[in-house]
């Protein structure tokens, strides 16, 4: 008997979704003659039984699309708005899962994705995941699909903010998103050609970071960029957070290690997002015009970069191979090149954040970007 199996995209969209869900389907219905249903909205529509028959024609012309033609949703299993309450419908999810006699369900997102498809296999339901994600942060995997296509537009928004730097001799100030971890930042940093790069790996100072576009002024270079992540912060501030998860981690008291982990997103929150000061500051502190650019969200958007669509290719092929031999609880990881399965339970709420020796850092120091730190 054929197998039957469900695909749900959750947590925020990215490029690439649109190629894992055709490589996916298209395996599934040419090779194996499986069935296959996708839920629309994430988890959401895998609790509200919302779905669509995914055959051959309507997974034809997505493959450069980007977004999802599932839609995404961000809500999680175990903490739904249902009415004005937030509850935990895991069961219920369990239910529609069965309802269609699934013989597995393959949840495509980041790590908070992750974490949420292991709660549902651990109500025995068959699991297998894909990583996508623009931070490229999701543990045991080499790269997301996403992170490719987002990292060549925020180069090419530096490669255009040169020409107005230059022109005006201004310092621009061009914040990336990545919150918890700085990997497009980075590479889109040094790819772009900035002259400091500040990631949440490395808390920056202000002053150190003024000195370093002094010294350009010095060498006659009247301009600077300053590539941020969202989730940057001074050191400063990095002392406060690191006092409190020290905190958080003796403490033994149920209630203690919750108000402590609310004192610390309480902080977070607060010194996060100082982009906008920074930039201030740095005018202050060199006497050149400083301007600000905030890419948002225009780093998810338009059609995913050839890398993209092949990983998520190889990657949504590989996943429906896996569901064939009957491998589950699972996530299909890229490493060194192949498509490899890894134990959902050995990378649920680890995030990859940039080792201090990788290679783009060692290489962003010696060309003389500056990183904040010395």
């Amino acid at each position: 008997m054929s197998k039957s199996i469900g695909i749900l995209t959750a947590g925020g969209d990215s490029p690439g979704l649109n190629a894992a869900i055709r490589a996916i389907g298209k395996t599934a219905e040419k090779t194996y003659n499986m069935n296959v249903i996708g839920f629309r909205d994430g988890f959401r529509g895998l609790m509200e039984n919302r779905f669509v028959r995914l055959h051959s024609q309507e997974l034809s012309g997505i493959l450069t699309h980007g977004g999802t033609i599932l839609g995404a949703n961000r809500d999680k299993p175990h903490k739904m708005p249902v009415g004005d309450k937030i509850l935990d419908m895991t069961d219920v999810l369990a239910q529609t899962y069965h309802k269609h006699h699934l013989d597995a369900l393959i949840c495509i997102g980041g790590g908070g994705t992750q974490k949420n498809a292991y709660r549902l296999l651990r109500k025995g339901l068959n699991i297998v995941t894909l990583p996508k994600t623009i931070d490229n942060d999701v543990f045991g995997t080499d790269f997301t699909f996403g992170f490719d296509t987002a990292m060549g537009i925020a180069t090419a928004a530096i490669d255009r903010l040169h020409s107005t730097a230059h022109s005006h001799h201004r310092i621009i100030v061009v914040e990336i998103m990545g919150h918890n971890t700085g990997w497009l930042t980075l590479g889109a940093g040094l790819a772009g050609g900035a002259d400091v790069i500040l990631t949440p790996e490395i808390p920056y100072d202000s002053d150190i970071i003024a000195a370093a576009i002094k010294n350009r002024r010095k060498e006659g270079k009247n301009f600077s960029i300053v590539a941020i992540a969202e989730g940057a912060v001074t050191n400063k501030s990095a002392k406060k957070l690191t006092a409190v998860q020290q905190k958080y981690e003796s403490a033994s008291n149920k209630d203690d290690k919750e108000n402590l982990r609310v004192e610390y997103k309480l902080i977070e929150k607060k010194v996060t997002g100082q982009t906008m000061k920074l930039s201030s500051k740095l005018e202050e502190l060199t006497g050149l015009e400083s301007r600000v650019t905030i890419l948002g969200h225009v780093q998810r958007g338009g059609t995913p970069s050839a890398y993209d669509r092949a990983l998520a290719t190889q990657l949504g092929t590989a996943c429906v191979d896996l569901i064939e031999q009957e491998q589950y609880g699972i996530m299909v990881a890229l490493n060194n090149g192949k498509a490899e399965p890894i134990p959902l339970k050995d990378i649920v709420g680890i995030r990859k954040t940039i080792p201090l020796d990788h290679p783009w850092i060692v290489s962003a120091r010696e060309i003389g970007v500056c990183l904040g730190d010395e």
